[in-house]
């Protein structure tokens, strides 16, 4: 699977790469929302793992876009930040976010949800 990373904080961005990687899929990472955005539009992805906090374009503007974006509109997404109160999450869930994790988090869970997320675009 190829998996769009929306991530500003640099080490996190290396970590969420590290582990898609040995779990066998493709990250492309980017720096931030608009970028990733960007990247969407010229190189598709499978599914979309996001921040919320970023310079130029929030996690829930990148959401919203793709949520907006008639090809990419069901396309799986995890937002994954350092946001916990419960009104962040439901604001993630009710932007069109698939999943919801915080951070710091375990990694086998990160994975778990990656794939669980996955399953969803097997059975289209």
């Amino acid at each position: 699977m190829r998996v769009l990373i929306a991530e500003d904080d640099k080490t996190f961005r290396i970590l969420i790469t590290e582990l898609l990687e040995q779990a066998g899929h493709t990250p492309i990472p980017e720096p931030n929302g608009r970028l990733a955005w960007e990247r969407l539009l010229r190189e598709g992805a499978d599914m979309v793992v996001t921040d919320i906090n970023m310079p130029e374009m929030s996690g829930f503007d990148l959401l919203r876009n793709i949520r907006n974006n008639e090809v990419y509109r069901e396309m799986p997404i995890l937002m994954l930040t350092v946001r916990q109160l419960a009104e962040d999450q439901v604001a993630g869930y009710e932007t069109g976010a698939d999943d919801y994790l915080t951070k710091p988090f375990d990694t086998n869970v990160f994975i778990a949800r990656i794939h669980a997320l996955g399953r969803r675009i097997l059975k289209k």
